[in-house]
């Protein structure tokens, strides 16, 4: 028996589409609609009926899809979302990518066939900068980064100032060579290096390439880039990192080679995890207000669940510098 997917290769379109054209929904465009409704009777295709009478009715259940749950960050981040549905009436479906955008693709279609009232997404890096926007048939908010697509709701976090604030504390308490280790291929990395670039630069240094890392956002990658920077000819005195994970690998690399906090270098990163303020000297961060991210974004995708139409917001929220004993120098 053929599937949808069978129908979207067979049509060299996503299964989106298939569902939009199977919906008879106007924004399709008419090549498009013939070639999938050529490929459905071709494989003689047939949808499900009961999960297309289910569809028909009101559903309290929203999703939640993020690209990295082992990030604590989306660990918060799930809870609060999951507080504000249930205070609204509404079940909360969890789905994690790992930064797939098969799986991304693949969850997307599952919420389509459940029909949930609506997603909150953290895109991948892939969905949040390809040119392409994904196509969306139904209430979305996207938090941590931004769609392409015009008409999304999105909470999103100031980063390069984020950033900025970091790298512009290690300065004042007196470390000079700052070096950078940030998320590859996201705009949450790129904006993290901005604002880390843009502090150097205020300050008269000029960002040194041979001191940054881009590498994937894990503790494992996190700590193979600090351990290259640590056994450069002139290493850095202090760290900045872009999330909790690289912060955690930084750490393990710092204690590797036997380097004391924050005599012999400085560490700050992102997100304060339970473990940043237990370890010992406890470690500076960015707080992000992940509280306010799940609800806020909620908070949107029910406004939108209830006015389709109304125009898309993007709220940008600060973070809150916490500083500890891993960047002290002076005071």
């Amino acid at each position: 028996m053929a599937t949808i997917r069978d129908v979207a290769q067979r049509a060299g379109v996503s299964t989106a589409t298939v569902s939009r054209v199977l919906a008879n929904h106007p924004h399709v465009r008419p090549d498009v609609r013939a070639r999938v409704l050529e490929a459905v009777r071709a494989l003689e295709y047939q949808p499900n009926q009961a999960a297309r009478t289910l569809r028909s009715q009101q559903s309290n259940t929203i999703a939640l899809i993020v690209s990295d749950i082992r990030n604590p960050f989306f660990t918060a981040i799930s809870r609060a979302v999951e507080d504000t549905a249930y205070l609204h009436g509404y079940r909360v479906l969890l789905c994690n990518t790992d930064e797939d955008p098969t799986k991304e693709e693949l969850y997307l279609d599952l919420m389509r066939a459940e029909r949930v009232a609506g997603v909150i997404l953290s895109p991948t890096r892939r969905s949040s900068t390809q040119r392409e926007p994904l196509a969306l048939d139904f209430p979305l908010v996207a938090i941590d980064r931004p769609l392409r697509n015009g008409a999304v709701d999105a909470v999103l976090l100031d980063n390069v100032a984020a950033a900025r604030a970091l790298t512009e504390h290690l300065l004042e308490q007196g470390y000079t060579r700052i070096g950078g280790i940030f998320g590859e291929s996201s705009t949450t990395g790129r904006e993290r290096r901005r604002g880390y670039e843009e502090a150097l630069r205020a300050a008269g240094h000029t960002p040194a390439g041979d001191l940054v890392r881009v590498v994937a956002p894990r503790t494992e990658a996190g700590q193979r880039a600090a351990l290259e920077l640590l056994r450069l000819n002139q290493p850095p005195d202090a760290l900045v990192t872009s999330n909790s994970l690289l912060l955690a690998g930084a750490l393990q690399a710092i204690r590797a080679c036997s380097l004391r906090l924050p005599q012999q270098i400085g560490l700050v990163g992102f997100d304060d995890t339970d473990w940043a303020a237990l370890v010992e000297p406890a470690i500076t961060v960015l707080a992000q207000p992940t509280d306010e991210i799940g609800r806020t974004a909620t908070e949107l995708l029910l406004q939108r669940i209830a006015e389709p139409e109304r125009p898309a917001r993007t709220v940008i929220l600060q973070g809150q510098l916490r500083v500890r004993g891993s960047s002290l120098r002076r005071g």
